[in-house]
């Protein structure tokens, strides 16, 4: 047993029925981005809102807060149980914070905006979305008065998404990646030796032919469809997670440049693989889910990057890929890696390279502290968004849709999430630096096909912890040190500037 202490025990079974809540509303949330008939938008909504007032209303509940008090005072706490008075005090002063009126509408709010954020997209015209995105900026600026911050107001929002990361903690980040990222893309480009485009780009593919690749893919890793997990199809490919036993992920079909879909599969397996390796003795707890976005992101990076654009892992899973797609006889898996690896300034995030990538962060991150503070009104924003894609990125998007519209966050809400893809690309580098110390025949075993002593790692150093501790005291605990973005520099030099 994890929890020993009577008054823990206690909070916890009393808090079963937020993990309940929370886990009726995550299958109301996927299947809203797969199955839902799209005019059921309006009751899933007030659905979701409903639950949303009556979490707050039991984790505000007296008998909750004098438990949670109690439990603060007991001596000899083991970690987890520290973990859980840390993770239910955060929420119940989160919830504290925050008005209900104030939580009702937000929930209410994102479910409608991300529906017409669809509409507004596949027309191409900002002028549907804008209203609701003016807004989630005016409920963000309120949500981060209510939770209170000391230096910038997008402390409280990145809080909300990272525990204890700070507007001056990203800064720090972006200001050394920066000029670095922008030096080896200069390198990358003017060698030629990794291709700006390549002809497999174009080439059109059979969804269902893809679909049989990505199964493949996912069984190679160990992925437990069928009884723990499941595949399918949305317009922004994401995990849900209802728990230990049942996550799900979702890919998409565009017709043409198969590694997109391939790549988000990996991706989104490095997201499930988390959640799947929590351990089981902490289900149905306030611990037992991934303790942030950032270190979750950085498992999916891990296995994006760091794995799945490899030149070993394409190797590996070349024959798989001329099994199913017969338009690739002529190419050997050198073709395919540099395929995988194009580099170049791109208009698109998620289609982005592991160099441009976080330049685009950079941006999303610099626009939303300026809508925070009102530097920028949201009419403004397709304007400022389209001058800072030319002053990072080099590029200039020609439409609403390759530009303010491409991203699905704001809709839901999410200002301050952002940041915590680049923290996922940071730590995904960071494990491949302590995970290359502990294993130098890494690569030898991606090639291989032998994936489970890679996990087992991960298992041991992030995942079975779930959110028994704080993100950067899980970094001080794995590798003795917080975020370092050193690492991805010397990965990315590494890998194309050797």
């Amino acid at each position: 047993m994890v929890f020993q202490n009577p008054v823990v025990k206690e909070l916890v079974e009393k808090l079963r029925i937020i993990w309940a809540l929370n886990h009726a509303s995550a299958l109301m949330g996927w299947d809203a981005e797969t199955y839902m008939p799209k005019e059921g938008i309006k009751e899933r909504a007030l659905a979701q809102s409903e639950i949303a007032i009556l979490k707050q209303k039991i984790i505000l509940s007296p008998e909750i807060k004098k438990l949670v008090e109690k439990a603060e005072k007991q001596e000899d706490l083991n970690d987890y149980e520290k973990g859980v008075v840390r993770v239910v005090k955060r929420d119940i002063e989160k919830a504290s914070k925050i008005p209900p009126e104030i939580i009702a509408e937000h929930a209410r709010i994102s479910q409608e905006a991300t529906q017409y954020w669809r509409i507004a997209k596949e027309k191409n015209d900002f002028t549907i979305f804008k209203p609701y995105l003016e807004k989630i900026v005016e409920l963000a600026r309120k949500i981060a008065d209510y939770l209170g911050w000391e230096e910038h107001p997008y402390d409280a929002l990145l809080d909300l998404f990272e525990e204890g990361l700070r507007t001056r903690d990203v800064d720090r980040i972006f200001n050394y990646l920066e000029p670095r990222i922008r030096k080896i893309l200069e390198k990358i480009m003017s060698s030629g030796r990794y291709p700006a485009e390549h002809e497999l780009e174009k080439i059109k593919y059979d969804p269902d032919k893809l679909r049989e690749v990505n199964i493949k893919i996912l069984e190679l890793l160990g992925f437990p469809l069928g009884s723990r997990a499941r595949l399918d199809v949305s317009a922004h490919p994401f995990t849900q997670s209802m728990g230990i036993k049942d996550v799900r992920i979702t890919t998409r079909y565009e017709g043409f440049d198969f590694k997109r879909s391939i790549l988000s599969v990996v991706h989104e397996f490095g997201h499930a693989l988390y959640q799947l390796q929590i351990d089981e003795r902490l289900m149905a707890t306030p611990i037992g889910d991934g303790v942030s976005l950032g270190i979750h992101e950085g498992q999916s990076r891990f296995w994006e990057n760091i794995v799945g654009r490899s030149k070993e892992f394409v190797e590996a899973v070349t024959p798989i890929l001329k099994q199913y797609l017969g338009f690739l006889k002529d190419y050997d898996a050198e073709d395919i890696y540099y395929y995988f690896n194009t580099v170049r300034p791109s208009l698109i995030r998620t289609e982005a390279d592991e160099v441009t990538y976080n330049l685009h962060i950079l941006l999303r991150a610099k626009l939303e502290k300026q809508l925070l503070v009102g530097e920028i009104k949201v009419d403004e924003l397709p304007e400022i968004w389209n001058q800072y894609m030319e002053e990072l990125i080099g590029v200039r998007p020609r439409n609403y849709s390759e530009g303010v519209l491409q991203d699905i966050h704001w809709s839901m809400g999410t200002i301050g999430y952002f940041p915590t893809y680049t923290l996922g690309n940071l730590v995904a580098a960071q494990m491949r630096h302590y995970l290359l110390n502990d294993m130098p025949d890494l690569y030898e075993k991606i090639l291989n096909k032998d994936y489970k002593p890679i996990q087992e790692w991960q298992k041991e150093k992030i995942h079975k912890w779930g959110s028994t501790y704080a993100p950067k005291e899980l970094l001080r605990k794995a590798f003795g040190e917080e975020y370092e973005p050193k690492y991805f520099i010397e990965y990315l030099e590494w890998k194309y500037l050797r």
